[in-house]
């Protein structure tokens, strides 16, 4: 079938994007989704920074890519072998196809799925698939088994997960990266205790969904660092009890004095090193830092191992919030429906499929938090 897609043909081109146009929409075609997979209508699809990241070059991926990884619509059509789901179910996407049976998956983690990570590496499906072509029959890759920034997309059923149809499009999309991250990474991976404190570094929209997170699980205090004034400002306004500029001189002594030596967990959500050192120093001794930000492979941080010696203190990475996304996503879907996770307030843009560029461009300029193309 013929379908419109926003197609990435180069990393790295000159800012602005409004003028560079990085992404092209184009006619490309889509084939019938095969043995183990599915086709999904796209009904709403969320700019992310690791979208940017590609964009800009900072996250390397096959070119041509149709980009788009956080994303929601309707199934259309089952492959063969798929009996769990029926056309006309709704699905929220999972950026990491999950195999279901190597090691990592075996054992509770499938956020680290071999499988899936060497799929999403090579820019195919899960089990090597290509399904979309330019107009010269040439293969153009998939983001993270999804490609969402497309009328249809066909992905791997071990990359979708059902959820309730009375949920809205837009908001739906927002668990499939922003929340499942921000939230997974508040709960799953640094296991917030009732009554810890909390430093959140980096707010985009995972750094937002980790403080509603941090929220709803029960910090005694959320302290936000971020060096744009009007995000912090926003972020008090959602419930953070503290809001620090770390560019400033004593950023890192004011986070001491606040909470007596130091934050229980530091999370770091800005996606460059000097944001993760500035979490890693303010957090106290014995505390936990969680790093969910993708820098450049190349980039390095400075540690002191007599430091996180002497002090116990954990350096941990968590992708996708380690969350195991059948059970999560619906879970935190509760949450929302229930008024204890509003994420709907994270939402500052929605977009049709043709601006697209002009939303990196104001994603890229710290101007929005999450934006969602619902017009294809």
């Amino acid at each position: 079938m013929k379908i419109r897609a926003a197609v990435l043909h180069q990393m790295g081109q000159e800012r602005p994007y409004t003028h560079s146009q990085p992404l092209t929409i184009e006619e490309v075609e889509l084939k019938k989704p095969e043995a183990g997979e599915i086709l999904v209508k796209i009904h709403a699809a969320g700019l992310c920074h690791s979208d940017l990241s590609v964009i800009d070059g900072n996250r390397p991926r096959q070119v041509p890519m149709v980009l788009g990884h956080e994303a929601a619509g309707e199934v259309v059509e089952l492959g063969a072998g798929v009996n769990d789901l029926k056309a006309g179910d709704h699905v929220v996407f999972s950026f990491v196809p999950i195999c279901g049976h190597c090691m990592p998956c075996m054992t509770a983690r499938p956020a680290l799925c071999e499988n899936g990570v060497a799929a999403n590496n090579k820019g195919v499906l899960l089990g090597d698939g290509i399904r979309l072509y330019d107009r010269q029959q040439k293969q153009i890759h998939h983001h993270m088994g999804v490609s969402g920034f497309a009328e249809y997309a066909v992905v791997s059923r071990k990359s979708a997960v059902r959820i309730d149809r009375t949920l809205p499009y837009d908001i739906a999309a927002l668990f499939g990266c922003a929340v499942m991250t921000g939230v997974g990474a508040v709960i799953n991976t640094a296991k917030l205790l009732l009554g810890q404190t909390v430093l959140i570094t980096g707010l985009g929209g995972v750094g937002f969904a980790a403080l509603l997170g941090a929220l709803a699980g029960g910090a005694s205090k959320i302290i936000v660092a971020d060096i744009n004034k009007d995000k912090l400002k926003t972020a008090l306004e959602l419930g953070a009890h503290e809001a620090v500029d770390s560019s400033e001189a004593n950023a890192l002594e004011h986070i001491r004095d606040l909470t007596g030596g130091g934050v229980d967990i530091g999370m770091e959500f800005a996606g460059v090193v000097p944001a993760l050192e500035f979490t890693y120093n303010a957090t106290a001794r014995g505390g936990k830092t969680v790093t969910a930000g993708l820098p450049h492979p190349s980039k390095m941080m400075h540690l002191a191992p007599v430091k996180l010696v002497a002090e116990e203190r954990t350096l941990q990475g968590s992708y996708i919030g380690s969350c195991i996304p059948a059970r999560d996503i619906p879970a935190y879907i509760a949450l929302y429906q229930s008024g204890r996770l509003p994420v709907d307030k994270l939402m500052t843009h929605t977009l049709n499929l043709n601006e697209v560029n002009e939303g990196f461009e104001r994603l890229a300029k710290g101007e929005a938090i999450r934006q969602v193309i619902t017009s294809f």
